[in-house]
């Protein structure tokens, strides 16, 4: 049914969301802000810099740097979720784009050494435009040589969704990572544990 198979990192392949919300928390402490964890959640699954931004902060490359330092220690060891790689390792091709960076990716996701699965990982820093903006599936699809109609996007936010429905490609919540399908209703499936998604290559 499809060819290709792309999906998001934070929430869907790495449980790493509270690790970086607890960052994020810590680092506007520093600086008088005081935000619940709740306020802080519209943060997963767009860029660091776009949080930021929404938050007012005036400085931000230095926020970027303290918060990207206070989740250095927790993500060379972050979970992966449970049966995720031997998923990928059974899909025809995989892809990976994440709203990380590459300096963020060098400190967590390449330390996994689990990179090697994957045919193209496109991160925030290889397009101008991010989530949910389509430009970086669509990099992905050039790269792994696909058509947007043999794809499908695998993700845990609504950043997600309107990235994969702008590029017009299906998307799937994984839902061991969003935790609930409220918002989600026009999403293509529900994958409820990483194996529901090898039922779409027996199709």
């Amino acid at each position: 049914m499809y060819s290709t198979f792309i999906f998001d990192l934070d929430g869907t392949i790495i449980d790493s969301e509270m690790i970086g919300l607890k960052a994020l928390q810590a680092t506007l402490k520093e600086q008088g802000i005081e935000k619940d964890l709740d306020e802080l959640c519209f943060s997963l699954g767009i860029p660091g810099q776009t949080t930021l931004e929404i938050l007012n902060i005036t400085d931000i490359s230095t926020t970027l740097e303290t918060w990207l330092e206070k989740e250095k220690p927790f993500m060379k060891n972050v979970p992966i979720f449970e049966g995720i790689i031997e998923v990928i390792m059974a899909l025809p091709k995989a892809g990976i784009v994440t709203s990380k960076t590459t300096e963020e990716m060098n400190h967590s996701f390449y330390l996994l050494n689990i990179d090697h699965h994957f045919h193209s990982i496109v991160c925030a820093s290889d397009t101008e435009k991010r989530k949910p903006n389509p430009d970086p599936l669509e990099l992905a699809l050039k790269l792994l040589a696909c058509k947007a109609a043999e794809a499908i996007y695998i993700g845990d936010s609504i950043y997600d969704m309107q990235c994969a429905n702008a590029a017009g490609v299906d998307f799937g919540l994984a839902l061991w990572g969003a935790r609930t399908t409220s918002g989600f209703e026009n999403a293509k499936y529900i994958f409820e544990n990483p194996k529901d998604i090898l039922n779409l290559i027996n199709k």
